[in-house]
């Protein structure tokens, strides 16, 4: 038998696809890489990355908006949205860019076209099979209309979202959850009027319970006109705007926007054919080491189960490397991989909710701190904040984390670093946090778990 042209072939460059790649290049696998689009997946091209970009402009401008509460007097701000997309396509481009560039600096071939994987664990593109003895499948997920629409036209997804060329006057947000509120959160303070619609009775219905109250009265806060327990129907798309009903109501937008769903993307992958099982969801079942069914071939990311971050997808690139290089992996906790949504306010949340902990019969304990409880909350402008430990009282054990508030998406990684070391909320009351920082209402919150609160 001939020998395969490359130890391992990832189709996707998105960033499971790409980690993969490197990881599998610095164990000294001839490498290359399938990418029927961009480089960078979906991710840095449509989605996380763009979503950041124009997230990151309405907190600028939340700033400027808030400078008379700091003694510092500005004129109104002006949105220009043209340029708002100029610096989202500066940030895309330059982390594609640094993408293409750990190619090249690991000696990763990029081959473009869709790729396909056979029966016998090899790479079919543009009608050739290429031999390898790895194959990685990280080609992501793709949005899922609501029943009875389809996306055309002025109803789309949140990758179309993000690339609007214009500010929209009225924007309908179907589904509140991440990329709900994300997109509501950005338009609404960019100046949109905007609709948010989540058929449970709750934004951020994944959330604890707490971390959802507090965000909802913020989202209404900024203006959001939030439904929740509520369906869209009736979509009808009118040309120059969509119209739909919801309840007893109906309504239009210059856009509709849904956001309540994706799927694994496998059209085009040969999966059946090439013998590749399927879990009933719809997604690839793997093993631990993200093995299928089929000899050599790996799956990551948002094609297998588990939550649907980018994160997630990086390590299970690494994992899945390192079991073909006959390396000792490190199969994933998935619930204690941090959850990040970039809206105002931040949330972020690891582990389990305190709803869930106490449907497991743990001896539930929790430890709640608002942020105005310590220095920096006043100091840098955010009492509104709040962190929220849950723990089990019998052995100290730390079971999950939910922050709702400034910088909440890197507070978090502190309780999910402590909980990997085996750590549990009584050490991270007795860590010494510097002051005044907002990470002292973490410390505070487990102190609170521990009984013994300072400052609250």
């Amino acid at each position: 038998m001939a020998e395969p042209a490359y130890d391992c072939i990832v189709i996707g460059s998105g960033p499971g696809g790409y980690v993969a790649a490197v990881r599998a290049a610095q164990l000294g696998m001839r490498t290359a890489v399938v990418e029927r689009d961009k480089v960078g997946g979906r991710c840095l091209n449509y989605a996380c990355i763009p979503a950041k970009a124009v997230l990151r402009v309405a907190d600028v401008l939340d700033e400027v908006r808030d400078a008379d509460e700091f003694g510092i007097r500005v004129a109104e701000p002006e949105v220009d949205f043209a340029a708002v997309g100029q610096r989202r396509e500066k940030v895309i481009e330059t982390l594609t860019g640094g993408v293409a560039g750990l190619f090249r600096k690991n000696a990763i071939d990029l081959l473009e076209g869709a790729g396909v994987v056979t029966a016998d664990g090899n790479v079919q593109l543009d009608g050739q099979e290429i031999q390898a003895r790895t194959v990685v499948l990280a080609t992501g997920s793709v949005a899922k209309p609501i029943p009875g629409t389809r996306f055309d036209g002025r109803v789309i997804g949140t990758e179309e979202a993000w690339a609007l060329e214009e500010l929209p006057a009225r924007l309908a947000v179907v589904g509140a959850g991440a990329s709900g509120t994300e997109i509501a959160s950005a338009y609404g303070r960019l100046g949109s009027e905007v609709l948010l619609f989540e058929g449970l009775d709750r934004v951020l219905p994944t959330e604890d319970v707490d971390i959802s109250k507090a965000a909802a009265r913020l989202f209404k806060g900024q203006g959001i006109d939030v439904h929740t327990s509520t369906f869209v129907e009736d979509v009808q798309d009118a040309g120059d705007r969509v119209t739909f009903s919801f309840g007893d109501q109906h309504g239009e937008a210059d856009w509709l926007v849904i956001a309540a769903g994706r799927g694994p993307d496998v059209e085009g992958l040969g999966l059946e054919a090439a013998g590749v099982a399927l879990e009933d969801s719809g997604l690839i079942a793997v093993d631990a080491t993200m093995k299928t069914s089929v000899g050599g071939v790996y799956a990551i990311g948002d094609l297998v189960p588990g939550p649907a971050l980018a994160h997630k997808a990086s390590d299970e690139g690494v994992i899945a490397v390192e079991a073909a290089a006959g390396r000792e992996t490190h199969p994933l906790e998935y619930v204690d991989i941090p959850r990040a949504t970039f809206c105002t306010p931040n949330v972020a949340s690891f582990g389990l909710t305190e709803d869930q902990a106490r449907q497991q019969d743990h001896d539930v304990v929790v430890g709640k701190v608002p942020y105005g409880a310590v220095g920096a909350g006043t100091v840098y402008g955010d009492r509104t904040g709040l962190v929220k430990i849950v723990g089990d009282r019998r052995y100290g054990e730390l079971l999950g984390g939910h922050i709702v508030g400034a910088a909440a998406t890197v507070l978090i990684q502190e309780l999910v670093n402590v909980k990997a070391l085996e750590g549990g909320f009584p050490e991270v009351a007795r860590m010494v946090h510097g002051h005044p920082t907002l990470s002292e209402a973490v410390m505070e919150a487990a102190r609170a778990a521990d009984g013994w609160l300072v400052h609250g």
